[in-house]
């Protein structure tokens, strides 16, 4: 692992070397990335999952109970997400695509902050949803989340349908819900199309998204890991890079862009 072979350039010129080389990268991102954006990481310690379990999908099917619950905690956790703004890491990414570089934004994050950044929404592969949604689960019409939220903020404790009075849920992946599978499967293409796959923010320790990354370097595709904490793949890994996103990314393509 190149972490363990300290050059005069240092690990970010490393990283940019990685960069300024590679024509097909494909970023992965994870809660790393978004909470230099002001989003908490849920698993942290005092996190919502650490104060609240999180809410079983089969639950929400079957108790009004865990539906309420499910609706108050967006009361809380929603309006974070609506206030927080991209960061640098996002724009260095979105930089690296207007380069014609990066091809695909695999994220394990539902927060949106990809698209505000300035990628388009068909490259951005997101693996568990996106919270600014909500879909029927009987008529699957769909709603803007701020339009639901603003019926729970007004008393509604269980929003139904305004089409067919069915249940609604946020559209994002609950514990206990299957991954959506042609997402996983536009991602493991790319994945494999990649000759650098880009692991930003993301502990890897949830699979299979998890997987992904493995699955590149079983291609023989270049890994570089951008993380602030250690991840099950850094002793696999062509590159670790140890910190915050948001101040490694933008100097890594910045001098990539001058070895181009």
């Amino acid at each position: 692992m190149m972490t363990h072979q300290p050059t005069p350039d240092g690990p970010i010129g490393q990283l940019a070397t990685l960069i300024a080389a590679s024509k097909r990268i494909v970023a992965f991102t994870g809660a790393g990335i978004s909470t230099e954006s002001g989003i908490p990481d849920f698993r942290s310690p005092g996190g919502v999952w650490d104060r609240n379990q999180p809410i079983d999908f089969r639950d929400f099917l079957v108790s009004p109970e865990a539906r309420r619950e499910t609706w108050r905690r967006g009361l809380e956790t929603y309006p974070v997400l609506v206030a927080a703004h991209p960061n640098a890491a996002h724009l260095a990414l979105v930089e690296l695509a207007r380069r014609g570089q990066l091809v695909a934004v695999i994220t394990q994050n539902i927060d949106g902050l990809h698209q505000r950044a300035g990628h388009d929404a068909d490259q951005v592969i997101e693996l568990h949803g996106n919270a600014h949604g909500v879909q029927c689960l009987t008529c699957e019409d769909w709603h803007p989340r701020q339009v639901v939220h603003d019926r729970v903020l007004a008393g509604e404790a269980e929003p139904l349908c305004l089409r067919c009075q069915g249940m609604l849920k946020p559209t994002t992946v609950s514990f206990g819900q299957s991954m959506p599978y042609e997402p996983l499967r536009r991602a493991e293409r790319e994945v494999l199309l990649a000759d650098l796959v880009l692991v930003v923010g993301s502990s890897l320790v949830v699979n299979p998204a998890a997987g992904l990354p493995q699955l590149a370097l079983m291609r023989g595709a270049q890994v570089a890991i951008v993380n602030a904490t250690p991840t099950p793949l850094d002793d696999a890994a062509t590159l670790v890079v140890r910190g915050r996103a948001g101040e490694i990314l933008p100097a890594a393509v910045e001098r990539a862009a001058a070895r181009s």
